[in-house]
């Protein structure tokens, strides 16, 4: 089998601003270059000091142990506290009445929180879990809506040294319990309901359901959050109002080891059981901390909303710890970006002053599909900054969301990396570098990326091939949880000694990075690999299309045939007019071994609430097969219904 092929080309570059780069964190390319090969070549030297930043009980004096590959030993004999790391270290200074959380619900209702009242509400709900018999080293299942209380749930659990296991609430009661059951969790936090589009989701009901026959969940905390009737199971269940504000605000912090627990988060494909990625507490926060403040240029008066869900990896690093670490002002939003309408992100923005803001390519082609009239009724003016993260980013999507949400003055930061990697990988740093629309540009400092063949030898530029990490870096996984063997199997046998990320990437002759997708999407027309994610590109880049996705289905000639689903945006109809113009289109930007052999138009894709398209969904129905597995977390479940109609 022939090696990726990338026939994607891109000519378009932008410097940052001159105002931007003089008062960056890191502002030539001279300075980046000095510390990557720094932090490669004596990485003690270069992390020592960043992690000394962070309130350490017991100073480290070892800072990395490889000698267990692949299992990485950061900082092993120094002890701290994430939720010290997160509150405590700013309580002292003038951070101590700085707003920590500004959060909107979805109906409208509004709470800001100060350091010392997120402190205060943290330390409450770690004295009603001990009060509750949840102790250091248990794991508690946290199921909730995104409420200032989820964030403050995650740093309670660290401040009494309880992993949490945070499940996305939009998972089934299936999926919540195969996950507390293999974390072996004791205790859960969730909520009556939270809100969605207007409708209430009934978070407690499907807890009830996945806790049926589980008698070692000892405790239900359920957070009043949308007023929803409720079963109750006394004395399993209880109200977080009936006991958690009755708690001291004072709570000694347990002193963990910097490789102790620190949190469970799963990973789930399309077939297997979900993997539990165990991030330990010392390397995770350092990598969380230093590519916050660096990545996103991070300043004190920034205002900054990741619009992730705590539930997945983002929410944890660029939500949670990585900016509280930094003493940041985040800004947390309930619902949907278009309840009521269509402009709900951009109030917030220009209600809130947003200055950094981060979301995922998803929500950017959306953001097309409804148009510029929305963007354009706020005042976009305090944005700095913007970021994409969760796929990769094609390059009209970039244009569209530098000019529209940019304004063409901020630059974009796209980050590369994984549940598994606890932070970013791959990015800009945008006070240096020239970013081209679609690269996820350079390796961040400590990470040791290459590009390689089947055989494990790295290609030259403009090369497809496969992305390795040939180094360890603090905040990479410790393992799965239960079954180390799948971490070996999964992750380091493919490539000896190379972490293997599960996607396809090519490196230009400047050195840039483009991330092509997942292996697992990877189409195999008359033995060429092609990557889905660039011919989305071309098919988007069209004048006509706002959305696209690619799959294959089996074909008896070419092995694989292209499928393109594809959403046009206002004013465009679909034809066979359109149907030809996208394959010629399509045929000139990457070649005739890309053309579609069918383009079937949709009004939208099936997507989680994250955000990603379940691609796995559309081979099945480009294949006429009936969909199995989880489909809990479609945003909307009526899409695949829709799909498979017009296909009849």
């Amino acid at each position: 089998m022939s090696d990726f092929e990338s026939r994607l080309s891109e000519s378009r570059a932008f410097p940052p601003p001159e105002s931007f780069a003089r008062a960056a964190r890191i502002s030539s390319d001279g300075e980046y270059q000095r510390l990557h090969r720094l932090s490669l070549a004596d990485p003690e030297t270069y992390w020592a000091p960043i992690a000394r930043e962070l309130p350490w009980s017991k100073p480290f004096t070892e800072v990395l142990d490889w000698s267990g590959a692949p299992v990485a030993r950061w900082f092993g004999d120094g002890e701290l506290n994430a939720s010290v790391a997160c509150l405590d270290q700013h309580l002292d200074g003038p951070r101590r009445d700085k707003v920590a959380i500004h959060w909107q619900g979805e109906p409208g209702d509004r709470r800001s929180l100060t350091y010392a009242e997120l402190s205060a509400e943290v330390n409450r709900l770690a004295n009603a879990l001990r009060a509750r018999g949840v102790k250091r080293g248990d794991r508690v299942a946290l199921y909730m809506p995104l409420v200032p209380e989820l964030a403050a749930a995650l740093l309670a659990c660290a401040r009494i040294g309880a992993a949490h296991s945070v499940v996305f609430g939009g998972f089934s009661a299936a999926s919540l319990r195969e996950r507390i059951l293999d974390g072996g969790c004791t205790a859960v936090i969730t909520a009556d309901g939270g809100w969605r589009k207007g409708q209430v989701l009934p978070l407690k009901a499907v807890v009830d359901e996945a806790l049926v026959g589980l008698h070692d969940v000892h405790t239900v905390l359920v957070l009043r959050r949308a007023g929803n009737e409720v079963a109750w199971s006394a004395p399993r269940d209880v109200w977080y109002h009936e006991l958690v504000p009755s708690q001291s605000d004072a709570c000694e912090p347990e002193s963990m080891g910097a490789e102790d627990l620190l949190f469970l988060l799963y990973t789930s494909g399309s077939t297997g059981k979900p993997k539990g990625i165990v991030h330990t507490t010392g390397g995770y926060l350092v990598g969380a901390f230093h590519s916050m403040r660096t990545i996103f240029d991070l300043k004190e008066d920034d205002v900054y909303w990741c619009t992730a869900d705590i539930g997945w990896i983002t929410g944890h690093t660029y939500v949670v710890y990585g900016p509280l670490a930094n003493g940041a002002t985040v800004v947390l939003y309930e619902g949907a970006p278009n309840a009521p309408d269509e402009g709900r992100f951009w109030r917030i923005v220009e209600d809130y002053k947003v200055t950094i803001f981060y979301t995922a390519p998803t929500a950017i082609r959306t953001f097309m599909r409804w148009g510029d009239t929305w963007p354009k009724k706020s005042d976009l003016a305090s944005l700095r900054l913007l970021g994409t993260v969760g796929e990769p980013i094609n390059p009209e999507a970039w244009m569209w969301y530098r000019e529209h949400i940019g304004q063409n003055r901020c630059p974009i930061v796209d980050t590369w990396w994984q549940t598994e990697t606890g932070s970013a990988m791959i990015a800009p740093l945008p006070g240096v570098h020239a970013t081209v629309p679609g690269s996820a540009m350079r390796p961040f400092f400590g990470v040791d990326a290459a590009i390689v063949d089947e055989r494990g030898s790295e290609v030259g530029p403009n090369q497809g091939g496969f992305l390795v990490l040939r180094k360890p870096w603090p905040s990479m996984l410790r393992g799965i949880w239960g079954d180390m063997q799948r971490f070996q199997a999964g992750y380091w046998s493919r490539y000896p000694g190379m972490y293997f990320a599960g996607d396809g990437a090519r490196r230009d002759e400047h050195g840039n990075y483009w991330i092509l997708g997942r292996v697992d999407d990877v189409l195999n027309v008359s033995g060429h690999r092609l990557s889905t994610m660039e011919v989305e590109s071309a098919l988007v880049s069209h004048a006509a299309v706002v959305e696209a996705a690619v799959v294959a289905r089996p074909d008896d000639v070419t092995g694989e045939a292209i499928v393109a689903f594809v959403t046009l945006g206002p004013g465009h109809e679909a034809g066979d007019t359109l149907t030809a113009a996208l394959k010629a289109h399509v045929t000139r930007e990457i070649g005739a071994l890309a053309r579609p052999a069918e383009i079937r138009f949709t009004q939208s894709l099936p997507k989680t609430r994250s955000g990603k398209i379940m691609r796995r969904l559309l081979r099945d129905v480009a294949a006429g097969r009936e969909s199995t597995g989880d489909t809990s977390t479609l945003e909307d479940l009526s899409v695949l219904a829709r799909l498979r109609k017009d296909e009849e």
